[in-house]
């Protein structure tokens, strides 16, 4: 078993005070059904929002249980019924999902389906893309 000492204890605990200090506090979450957005509100009044579609886990979730977005803490999001979450920060910084859910929404407009081909084939009869005017 580990002792902890109380200096020790006290030293952590200014630790997390300087820290939380640094960074602003998610006060309220939400899902805004009319953008389809999470919304995350800070005490400082700024606000971040999130395609909720784009995350791993939610991008086939129905709007109800979008809604269902709680704060997990002063650091993340949770879904009960999707059993999902995510932490803001690694929202904030575009992480969305895992490397392998990234990897397929990349390729996923570089894809040569069928029915991309034919209808890149389609618009090439048409003339192509229209040439760009110089003013």
């Amino acid at each position: 078993m580990v002792e902890i000492t109380d200096a020790e204890l006290q030293s952590a605990k200014a630790r997390w005070a300087e820290e939380r200090a640094g960074r602003p506090i998610p006060v309220g979450v939400r899902f805004d059904r009319e953008t389809e957005r999470i919304v995350v509100d800070f005490a400082n009044g700024a606000t971040f929002l999130v395609p909720a579609r784009a995350l791993e886990g939610l991008e086939h979730a129905t709007s109800d249980e979008l809604a269902e977005v709680e704060l997990l803490g002063e650091t993340g999001l949770h879904w009960e019924t999707l059993d999902a979450d995510y932490t803001i920060q690694g929202l904030m910084a575009g992480i969305f999902g895992s490397r392998a859910f990234l990897e397929a929404q990349r390729r996923g407009g570089q894809s040569r389906s069928p029915a991309k081909v034919a209808a890149s084939r389609a618009n090439g009869a048409k003339g192509g893309r229209p040439r760009k005017t110089v003013g």
